[in-house]
């Protein structure tokens, strides 16, 4: 996820004042960091790609595992007992759950993990948002797996390695907390929502133009 820290004020929002103040129609994005709006920098062409190769392979492991899933780059995940929300690039929504959500119809705005079976985000300049904020964030409201897309190697060395190589960590929560295991170049990803998926990290990687 792209953004820059430029905000219209110094105060501290809550999550209510932040929706409140959200502006209607605004083609551009923002999120809720501790109380801080945060403006989101526009995509990138090679961000762009990624997200639009993996919405295509996630819909049809979808169709194959015939559940009901939906996919979502549009959608707030709101952190349980702290003033921050996300917009991830990607997030797969249990539709079915959706009726249990009481902030959906109104604010687009998921607060419970059996809505979530997947989140992914894809790295940019500010890396340590994913792979310290979000991963600690997702974990604690227990969403079952989340994907950290380093296609430009930009994350820490003590994350991706030294030397830096583009990588894929893909997070599964096993008994409350996170189990972060590496793909790389023609790694098989293994997805515990989507067994069957037939994926490489380099073929996420070979997306991009």
């Amino acid at each position: 996820m792209t953004q820059t820290q430029a905000q219209t004020e110094s105060k501290l929002y809550t999550f209510d004042e932040f929706i409140e103040w959200y502006p209607e129609n605004s083609t551009q994005r923002y999120e809720l960091h501790k109380g801080t709006i945060v403006e989101m920098s526009p995509p990138t062409g090679d961000h762009t790609d990624i997200i639009s190769f993996l919405i295509e392979v996630i819909l049809t492991a979808v169709k194959q595992r015939e559940v009901p899933y939906r996919i979502s780059a549009s959608a707030f995940v709101k952190i349980p007992n702290a003033d921050s929300a996300y917009l991830p690039d990607m997030l797969v929504i249990n539709h079915d759950n959706l009726k249990n959500e009481p902030l959906w119809k109104k604010q687009s705005t998921l607060i419970y993990p059996e809505s979530i079976p997947l989140v992914i985000e894809i790295v940019s300049t500010n890396w340590q948002d994913d792979y310290y904020d979000k991963i600690r964030d997702y974990e604690a409201m227990g969403i079952p797996e989340y994907w950290i897309v380093d296609y430009a190697a930009l994350g820490g060395r003590k994350f991706i390695g030294n030397p830096k190589q583009p990588t894929i960590l893909v997070c599964e929560l096993i008994d409350g907390e996170y189990q972060m295991t590496l793909f790389r170049d023609n790694d098989l990803i293994v997805s515990p929502t989507f067994p069957r998926l037939n994926l490489t990290a380099q073929q996420i990687f070979d997306s991009v133009l």
